[in-house]
């Protein structure tokens, strides 16, 4: 029965796409697109059933090959996962989508007499491995396991933001250095936890760490560290953030579309799962004693990260930092060891994906259009594209926390968790952080409408200008992406019930 194989077509279908564009793509540009839209649409389908078979049935333990765990690799895919997984293909779907017009023009390595860009099916197929590696890691129940398809994601996701050229190269460069040093430390605490378990069955290991024994073993304990060490730095937490910014400025703009909302999402989720499922709260926040060093870095990120996003005059860097800032909305939710906390930081993976990707989408429309993505761009938006002006203003409220967008309900709870477990600087670092994200976003939208010299205006009409309205191609994944911010915010009752109550840990 199909239905039974939809664990693993998620991650099949991308995988064996990526061949097919390598080996097929060279024939036309529009096939590399066909092949790999159709690639996504069919994992994207995958993972909503399997979402709907999980909110019905329970949990899924798919066994690759029929080998049972501990020795055989395991599919494990539970509430969350299941919500992650839908989160990561859509995305990935309408990025896709988007794409079409997108990609040629920034991907322009073609030869005379060629029928397609020397580099666009390789863009492609790097974009369908970076899709099959991030969505096996949320699959995964191998720790082992999840660090290959770690090394999937970021040898294919370093290739895709070197492709922007020029300063870019350096930017991966040093995305290179810190990306493999935490994997490394990752792998590493992988290693020690196999030295005193014998497995590395995520479910397996969570029994056997909970023993006494195990539970009082330095060697458990400097395996968590280095785990969760090498996954800040994977998802870019101040202050082992220095790759971020650049690397997703300086590439191109459909990398950055997909990089950018996925990848420090994923690496939440990463360390949800590690902190709960593989080890236990009790040996989290009590054995291990990191919760108000964490709470006090993740409270800076939020500082840092707005502050310097308020500093910026380019977009997609002003939106760089504001991840750097996201990065510490989740990290704090999920260390205050509140089930509030924790559930905001879990809705907030769904919903940060979502605002992320709108924005993105929206600030490269703005550049395919204007060549630009520099404040000056935003000039008198509203009359040229007044459709990706309404896409980028939905995107801008929801991150502001504006409801009835999503983002409103994820710093909801957030807050109601900071107040519940007396974390006032966390509290205080999130109201400040809305409070910049107001000041940034109306100061764009005044530049919109008004122009960059907003003072001489405002009692005036601003000035008649021509219409340049990006591709229908560009405005249906953005406009389907804007209309989710608004529904996964009236469907917020839903999720958090049927999906993310389910999943928080007991004695939270």
């Amino acid at each position: 029965m199909i239905a039974a194989q939809y664990p693993v077509l998620i991650l099949a279908i991308p995988l064996l796409t990526a061949f097919a564009i390598s080996i097929f793509g060279r024939r036309s540009d529009r096939l590399c697109w066909l092949l790999l839209t159709g690639a996504m649409a069919g994992s994207f389908f995958c993972a909503v059933n399997v979402l709907l078979q999980v909110v019905h049935g329970g949990p899924i333990r798919y066994h690759i090959g029929d080998w049972p765990p501990p020795i055989g690799i395991e599919l494990a895919i539970d509430h969350l996962n299941a919500m992650v997984l839908s989160m990561v293909s859509g995305v990935a779907l309408f990025t896709a989508l988007f794409s079409l017009k997108t990609v040629p023009g920034e991907v322009p390595f073609r030869r005379p007499g060629e029928k397609v860009a020397e580099r666009l099916p390789n863009f492609y197929t790097l974009y369908a491995l970076l899709v099959t590696g991030l969505l096996g890691m949320v699959a995964t129940g191998d720790a082992f396991n999840l660090y290959v398809l770690l090394e999937i994601t970021a040898l294919s996701g370093y290739a895709l933001l070197a492709l922007g050229g020029g300063r870019a190269y350096l930017a991966t460069f040093k995305y290179i250095i810190l990306g493999t040093i935490g994997a490394c430390l990752y792998l590493l605490g992988v290693g020690y936890l196999y030295i005193k378990t014998g497995s590395l069955n995520m479910a397996d290991l969570a029994g056997l760490i909970a023993a006494p024994d195990l539970q009082a073993s330095a060697s458990i304990r400097v395996a968590f560290l280095l785990i969760i060490t090498g996954v800040f730095i994977k998802m870019g937490l101040f202050p082992l953030h220095g790759w971020l910014p650049n690397a997703y400025a300086l590439a191109p703009n459909t990398a950055s579309c997909l990089v950018a909302p996925l990848v420090t999402k994923v690496s939440v989720y990463i360390m949800i799962r590690m902190m709960f499922s593989v080890f236990n709260p009790h040996y989290v926040f009590t054995v291990v004693g990191w919760q108000q060093a964490v709470m006090a870095t993740a409270t800076a990120a939020i500082f840092f990260g707005s502050v310097a996003a308020l500093a910026q005059r380019d977009l997609k860097r002003m939106l760089t930092y504001i991840i750097v800032a996201e990065v510490g909305y989740m990290v704090g939710g999920v260390w205050m060891a509140d089930a509030s906390g924790l559930t905001g930081a879990t809705y907030h993976i769904l919903a940060d994906g979502a605002m992320t990707s709108c924005l993105f989408m929206a600030v490269s429309a703005i550049v395919y259009r204007r060549g630009d993505s520099s404040f000056a761009a935003m000039e008198h938006l509203f009359q040229r594209m007044p459709i990706t002006g309404a896409v980028f203003v939905v995107g801008a409220l929801a991150m502001i926390g504006i409801p009835p967008t999503c983002g409103f309900f994820s710093k909801w709870y957030l807050l109601q968790g900071a107040l519940a477990s007396g974390q006032y600087p966390y509290l205080a670092a999130l109201l400040f952080s809305s409070l910049v994200n107001a000041l940034m976003f109306f100061r764009l939208f005044e530049i919109a409408y008004f122009g960059r010299e907003p003072a001489e205006g405002h009692g005036q009409h601003p000035p008649k200008v021509a219409v340049a309205e990006a591709p229908f191609a560009m405005l249906v994944p953005m406009v389907i992406t804007a209309t989710l911010l608004v529904v996964i915010g009236l469907y917020t009752g839903e999720i958090v019930t049927s999906l993310i109550s389910r999943t928080i840990p007991a004695g939270l």
